[in-house]
């Protein structure tokens, strides 16, 4: 029979929404399927996804309590009398954070409803290429049929279930920002972007807080700015368990929990009591329950990731997925709202532009900030050997650090160039304050081909750290000092 509509989109997060709020600007009928599990721990959430939700949101938030924190302390400085001591109530910024995201949740299905689409608050699954079972949390089933279907169910994070304990006393990022109360002396383990940006914020409003790295931090990202990011925590107060890995979790009968590591550089067990553990191992693809493989849609063996081409699509022709779900594609928000945005477009819109993954830009909320775009200095050597490329660099003080009397000790920027011809710019990564607002601005440039003598020829705005982008002129290759001086 006729199929009940021209777009179905399972995943009610940032990549499916975009795409289901598109496709109906075209007249065509959409439907929306979303659904949260909830956390093994019991969390749950409303609609939006893990950015609203568990992510990006609440995450910048609670990095602006941090932030607030900071400033109090350099206040002081600047004349401003602040009655000591200073202290932080974890439940009014929790009640405060968590208000906004359920407005968010709100403004979402407003947003749905404005632009007719159907919301189901269901668990979907495929029963055929076209049809989906859904499921209610009451068990009430719905079966609903549509001509194209798109996955957007993005991930969540995986927990190390090798290790004693794990799962019974830890939680993630999926708890943290829930947590009606303050989670007290905390630990978590393996140093991505997800724990040092946690653990920072967490140190931040003055908690006892330690990182567990068995290896390098911030894998995936330049490795020279991922150490100065940890550098800089650890002189922020943040503790680094350094070459170790936490072999079991017991719960003591206080209700603290018993944390046993082996120290691989000493070769030794090590211990600690800690009021909360929280777990960051990277994210698993929600694909399990959605029974793919009854559809003959391929999925990446190893980590479950739907395998999708340039427009999208996946081994199954109508059938799309989008965002963090997909293999080979950055797990960020931007991306999977142009990504959604551009296949609605491409379905009911007679466009054929598909998304470009090359040059996006990130950040890494972490109190020093580190924004970048482009290629890592490592990657750039890799792609185009050491002797064709050029890196420009250097520390410097920004203005709001120098009354306050803040060590700027890991304020640094680097812009990785081809050494050819007009010297095209491969990579820009700078760690300072509002490293987002200044890489997003210089993003635009890099993704037009932007070269270093083009650069230099750009005004920078006086006094500003990222006017110090426009005055890069040391090279490493030179090894002259790169430190910054004068106003």
């Amino acid at each position: 029979g006729k199929n009940e509509y021209d777009l179905l989109v399972i995943g009610g997060g940032s990549g499916g929404l975009a795409c289901a709020k598109e496709a109906a600007q075209f007249g065509r009928k959409v439907a929306v399927l979303d659904y949260v599990e909830p956390s093994p721990q019991g969390t749950k959430w409303g609609l939006g996804g893990t950015c609203v939700n568990v992510g990006c949101i609440p995450k910048k938030l609670m990095h602006q309590a941090a932030l607030l924190g900071s400033a109090i302390k350099d206040a002081q400085h600047y004349g401003w009398n602040i009655a000591q001591p200073v202290h932080h109530t974890w439940s009014v910024m929790a009640q405060a954070v968590q208000n906004h995201v359920k407005s968010l949740n709100w403004g979402h299905r407003v947003q749905l409803q404005d632009k007719k689409v159907k919301y189901f608050n269901m668990k979907g699954s495929f029963s055929d290429p076209h049809t989906i079972r859904g499921l209610t949390t009451a068990g009430k089933e719905t079966i609903v049929t549509a001509e194209n279907i798109v996955i957007a169910t993005g991930g969540r994070p995986k927990y190390p279930t090798h290790i004693a304990g794990a799962l019974e006393y830890g939680i993630t990022s999926d708890d943290l920002f829930w947590l009606k109360e303050s989670p007290g002396k905390t630990l978590t383990p393996f140093g991505f972007d997800v724990s040092l940006e946690c653990a920072g914020f967490l140190t931040g409003i003055g908690l006892d807080t330690t990182v567990m790295m068995r290896s390098i931090p911030l894998r995936g990202f330049d490795q020279q700015m991922a150490s100065l990011v940890t550098e800089h925590m650890e002189s922020y107060g943040t503790k680094f368990l350094k070459r170790c890995f936490p072999t079991k979790v017991e719960k003591l009968e206080s209700n603290r929990l018993q944390v046993t590591w082996k120290n691989t550089d000493l070769g030794t067990e090590e211990s600690d009591s800690f009021d909360t553990v929280m777990w960051a191992v990277g994210r698993a693809p929600e694909s399990e329950t959605l029974n793919l493989e009854r559809v003959g849609v391929k999925t990446n063996s190893e980590n479950g990731k739907i395998i999708v081409d340039a427009s999208e699509a996946t081994s199954v022709p109508h059938i799309y997925a989008v965002g963090d779900i997909t293999e080979g594609r950055p797990e960020l928000t931007p991306t999977a709202i142009a990504a959604g945005k551009l296949l609605a477009q491409r379905l009911f819109g007679q466009s054929s532009e598909l998304m470009d993954y090359d040059h996006v830009p990130t950040t890494v909320f972490t109190p020093l900030e580190y924004g970048c775009v482009g290629l890592s200095e490592e990657a750039a050597v890799q792609c185009y050997g050491s002797d064709n490329v050029e890196v420009y660099h250097a520390y410097y003080k920004p203005l709001e650090f120098t009354v306050a009397e803040r060590d700027a000790t890991q304020c640094y920027m680097k812009m990785v160039c081809l050494r050819e011809r007009e010297q095209r710019i491969l990579g820009l990564h700078f760690i300072g304050p509002n490293a987002g607002e200044v890489i997003q601005g210089f993003a635009l440039g890099i993704k037009c081909g932007a070269t270093y003598p083009q650069l230099m020829k750009t005004i920078g705005i006086h006094p500003t750290c990222a006017e110090e982008i426009t005055k890069l002129r040391i090279t490493k290759r030179s090894g002259l000092d790169a430190t910054v001086t004068g106003c």
